[in-house]
């Protein structure tokens, strides 16, 4: 099999980088050892920004580059990057007062050319408390009310994946690279690989191989350590705690009274998340999860700013770690860039990191075209091609959506193929957009399908085959940490659906009765990592 571009790494650069260069018409293929944004593209803080905090940092660039392409996502995946407001309460003391921050937030509007979802207002003690009742209200002086958005982070790495196998290109998860190949010149030339699971090792030959893995970058251009690292790792944990427990209107911008570091407490459904920390990490990018400390310090946090809420350690329901790969540099973890870097080896292999989930679209435009620069020098590639039209062309869920953005019409037409009650039918429309559709018509075929994937949630049976058929999920984890997310939501992750999911999986992939209980104790280790902090064991 040969390739004009294959990318190594299926998170969200690797699944933009493949939908940019399938749509100008080249070959590709993407390669990833495990699911679809199964690493740091899952794991986020699920958040589609401009990156306030940047403007102390001065990279008004940066801020001018996340705030645009946060309009294109709104745009082609409105199903996906939702309008959030989100509070910044000032409290006596603050390192910046209301004056100043007001003038930050002008400027944050600016360079948006104020086309954010809602120009910032500036709301007074009193107004805060109304918005937010739980809120501290100690030494509150006011509090700006802006807007970003919140994603489904794995979900936008999957739908760009999708829109690029429909444009032609070939998806291979859970297949890992073994090794480059290398032509006679000593250029790498393709990629030796073996799919998981006893499957058989294949060579997949192209002319550009592109490195987008993230965390994982140094270790696939730099096996044997002989080259000065390109990354700082530095890890970012969320805790997700019962709204009920932290009930929230908007997302709240907080500063941990030890370091000063921004955090936020995200309203999220019938849950509340918590995060992030960024702390340098040294181990293995798998192996990355919480730990007490981690926890320790949100709840600290929490306790700060929400002393009513007391949130404590049995509060917490899940809990997530991912890896920034940013590009090495001095200082604190948190004062370290977030620009992107492209870097091209002697032996052809194009590497990006860094950057940050806002702007993967332009990296991902970026990289490819560097790829099609080498393909020119190199002769491969003489021909004209199409431009890539990615800003413009609307993600699979977003295919048909109302103009005027309105949810609850899609939820309607959802309800109107299959009855199913208003909690499932805004859950579909929220996961999968238009696509709701095609999930309630295989309800509508088969009412078993409609069956609760756990009790008391509007997770469906459906969902399973929708995922294994048509969203190339290949595992039980796969499914319920990142098509359905029952792993974070769920009171208990997911463990009580885990059995439902694999026997249904098992009909449909003709798993052995062994391959079935390995899949379903492999999700309860999952499960077991994510709580290994209450032991101090992570």
């Amino acid at each position: 099999m040969s390739y004009d571009i294959l990318i190594v790494g299926g998170g969200i650069v690797g699944a933009g980088a493949a939908r940019d260069a399938a749509m100008r018409g080249l070959k590709v293929a993407l390669v990833e050892q495990r699911d679809l944004a199964y690493g740091t593209s899952s794991r986020s803080s699920k958040l589609v920004h401009g990156g306030l905090r940047y403007l102390e940092q001065r990279e008004f660039s940066l801020v001018f580059e996340a705030v645009s392409e946060r309009r294109v996502l709104m745009e082609i995946a409105p199903h996906l990057v939702n309008p959030l407001g989100f509070l910044f309460p000032v409290y006596q003391g603050a390192k910046f007062g209301p004056f100043t921050l007001n003038i930050g937030m002008w400027i944050y509007d600016g360079l948006s050319l104020f086309r954010s979802p809602k120009i910032h207002k500036n709301l007074k003690a009193r107004e805060v408390a109304e918005e937010e009742p739980s809120l501290s209200r100690d030494g509150l002086r006011g509090a700006p009310l802006y807007y970003d958005c919140s994603t489904d982070d794995a979900r936008l790495t999957l739908e760009n994946a999708l829109d690029a196998q429909a444009h032609g290109a070939e998806l291979f998860t859970w297949t890992k690279v073994q090794g480059f190949l290398r032509d006679e010149a000593g250029r790498i030339s393709g990629v030796r690989a073996q799919a998981a699971h006893g499957g058989a090792e294949i060579e997949l030959h192209a002319r550009v191989v592109i490195n987008a893995t993230g965390p994982w970058s140094d270790s696939v251009r730099n096996p044997d350590g002989s080259r000065p690292k390109l990354l700082r790792l530095t890890k970012g944990v969320h805790v997700v705690v019962p709204r009920e427990r932290l009930p929230l209107r908007h997302a709240v911008v907080c500063a941990h009274p030890d370091d000063k570091r921004v955090l936020f407490a995200i309203p999220w459904g019938d849950r509340t998340y918590i995060g992030t920390t960024d702390t340098d990490y040294e181990g293995a990018p798998e192996d990355v999860a919480c730990s007490a400390a981690d926890a320790e310090y949100l709840l600290a946090c929490m306790a700060r700013y929400f002393p009513g809420a007391r949130l404590g350690p049995d509060d917490i329901l899940a809990t997530w770690a991912g890896l920034r790969p940013l590009i090495s540099g001095e200082g604190s973890a948190s004062s370290v860039s977030r620009e992107h870097e492209i870097l091209v080896d002697a032996d052809g292999l194009i590497t990006i990191a860094g950057g940050k989930l806002t702007t993967f679209r332009k990296m991902s435009a970026e990289v490819v075209d560097r790829a099609v620069a080498m393909l020119r020098l190199t002769g491969a590639l003489t021909k004209p091609l199409p431009e890539a039209y990615t800003a413009r062309q609307p993600l699979p869920g977003a295919v048909g959506w109302p103009e005027d953005d309105d949810a609850t019409r899609v939820e309607t037409m959802v309800k109107e193929v299959a009855e199913v009650d208003d909690a499932t039918a805004s859950l579909l429309v929220s996961t999968y957009g238009t696509r709701a559709m095609d999930v309630v018509r295989l309800i509508a075929a088969d009412l078993a399908l409609g069956a609760a994937l756990s009790e008391g949630r509007p997770e469906r049976l459906a969902q399973v085959d929708f995922a294994v058929d048509r969203e190339v999920a290949r595992t039980v984890c796969d499914v319920l940490m990142r098509r359905t997310q029952l792993y974070y939501r769920a009171a208990d992750q997911g463990l009580s659906a885990a059995p439902i999911v694999a026997k249904r999986m098992q009909q449909k992939l003709g798993w052995t009765d062994e391959r079935r209980d390995q899949e379903i104790a492999a999700f309860e280790e999952e499960v077991a990592r994510s709580r290994r902090w209450r032991q101090g064991t992570a």
